[in-house]
């Protein structure tokens, strides 16, 4: 249900509560693929299926057999990604002939995108199905097409073909903005199978350049295309077109429309959006009755502490952690910038700590990640930029350095630890007169018992000291670097 709203539609009052499915050892799924067996045994480490994975492949491979769409409302870190790239590949193998775009994978951010584009690869390769990815940053739009296409011959040019293109990719992972790009240019989804909307309420609420509309009216009307309009986009050179035309694309679709999985931690309840998804007989599948929930393992604290020594008290959690993996939230991209700055201020701090935020481009931060993921430093601060969907394995702890302000956040920005079953913490630092907001927005949680965390007063008091020296060299810093337009320091507050 929409916050403050009464208004919910008829099929979502009455969820399949996908919590009652028992987790399932990979050698009992039913219909499995042998090859996809040995793949999540052997090379992402995974002997079991969670209730999220068992209840999606029940209705899509199953006695389901994907006869209605699919909305399914599950906490973080349950295994959503897999539990829709499982079947999907299932799929897709079994019907495959020829390499066509029959699978379109929509999420928001580009990190995420390159997070679920690396689990459909693991899984798609050995079954002989080819992954494309389409997120823009440091990939321009040609050098986007001509990973997705070869032309027979080994040419792997683009200009106009004499033979026609081919296309490389079964499944394509795509952020909405370059998706449409894509679509500007000729991209066909004539063959398109299965749509996929993860992290759907950000999707649905922000536009994207009406990606959805135009998705939607582009497989709509293939279904009464007869496949002979080649030049349908008008574009008669584009790459996309002359594989509409060539015919290396055709092939007998397994249902006669285009079958749809919406996913989110945080699903909307709002009728607008969701009817925007022309949803077929829509199943709701949800982990109990509340919109908000708790990863089961995730302990909640609070730490009050006055707005003036918020960044000492930060200092102090971190130090009493030891060397456990930590996220550490902002409100901002500018504030993420500034606390990481202040922090590395710290001498004697003998934390490595790096920034994560839409001030670094791609490339940087991909790189960063990676070397959160592989152990190579602690703690991470970063804005709401990592809050969707991103898995990094080993996060203990998660501080919220300045409280959010809706539920959906804390969820989102919570279930980045105690994440697959694992434990986890979640601390949020907030000041005395933020207290009654905090419980307030908690209540909309399921799991959502959040108790007093309080630091050794004589760790605060030997950190005094070193915060005021950090406060000085700040200033330095801010001196040398005011000149620089890309720098973002122009104010350093304690807060």
């Amino acid at each position: 249900m929409v916050e403050g709203s009464e208004a919910v539609l008829a099929w979502m009052r009455h969820p399949v509560d996908i919590t009652h499915c028992e987790e399932l050892s990979i050698c009992r799924v039913p219909f499995l693929d042998r090859r996809l067996k040995s793949v999540l045994r052997e090379k992402m480490g995974i002997s079991k299926l969670f209730p999220v994975q068992v209840g999606i492949w029940l209705e899509t491979v199953g006695p389901g057999d994907f006869e209605r769409d699919l909305c399914v409302n599950s906490p973080t870190g349950s295994g959503k990604t897999l539990a829709y790239a499982l079947p999907i590949v299932q799929n897709l193998a079994s019907t495959h002939t020829v390499h066509c775009l029959r699978a379109l994978i929509v999420l928001p951010t580009r990190d995420l995108a390159l997070q679920v584009k690396h689990v459909f690869h693991l899984l798609a390769s050995p079954l002989g199905l080819h992954v494309g990815l389409a997120v823009g940053g440091q990939y321009s739009v040609d050098d986007e097409i001509s990973s997705f296409l070869y032309r027979p011959g080994g040419n792997n040019g683009l200009d106009p073909p004499l033979f026609g293109f081919q296309t490389k990719v079964d499944i394509l992972v795509a952020t909405p903005g370059r998706l449409v790009d894509h679509v500007n240019n000729g991209l066909t989804l004539k063959h398109l199978h299965y749509l996929v909307v993860d992290e759907a309420d950000r999707l649905l609420r922000e536009d994207y350049q009406s990606w959805l509309r135009t998705v939607l009216k582009l497989t709509q009307s293939n279904d009464k295309d007869d496949g002979g309009n080649a030049f349908q986009l008008g574009f008669p050179f584009s790459p996309w077109n002359v594989i509409g035309c060539s015919g290396v694309e055709r092939g007998s679709k397994p249902h006669s429309r285009l079958a749809k999985i919406i996913l989110s931690a945080t699903l909307t309840r709002d009728p607008g959006r969701l009817a925007q998804l022309n949803l077929h007989h829509p199943l709701f599948l949800s982990a109990g009755k509340m919109r908000y929930q708790l990863p089961e393992n995730l302990e909640s604290y609070k730490l009050i502490c006055e707005r003036k020594v918020k960044p000492l008290y930060l200092v102090a959690l971190l130090k009493s952690l030891g060397e456990e993996k930590c996220i550490v939230f902002t409100r901002s991209v500018d504030s993420t910038h500034r606390l990481c700055k202040l922090l590395n201020c710290f001498g004697d701090l003998q934390i490595d700590i790096k920034e994560y935020s839409g001030l670094k481009n791609q490339r940087v931060r991909s790189k960063t990640l990676d070397k959160f993921r592989k152990g190579e430093f602690q703690v991470l601060v970063s804005s709401d930029a990592m809050t969707r969907g991103m898995d990094v394995e080993g996060v203990r702890n998660v501080i919220n350095y300045d409280m959010p302000k809706y539920t959906k956040t804390y969820v989102h920005r919570a279930g980045r630890t105690a994440r697959a079953g694992q434990t986890g913490r979640c601390f949020t630092l907030m000041s005395n007169d933020e207290v009654g907001r905090f419980n307030k927005l908690m209540k909309k949680a399921k799991g959502s018992a959040c108790v007093v965390h309080s630091v050794p007063s004589s760790l605060i008091e030997a950190l005094h000291s070193t915060y005021q020296s950090a406060l000085s060299k700040l200033k330095e810093i801010i001196l040398e670097t005011r000149s620089k337009p890309k720098d973002k320091c122009s104010q350093y507050s304690a807060e």
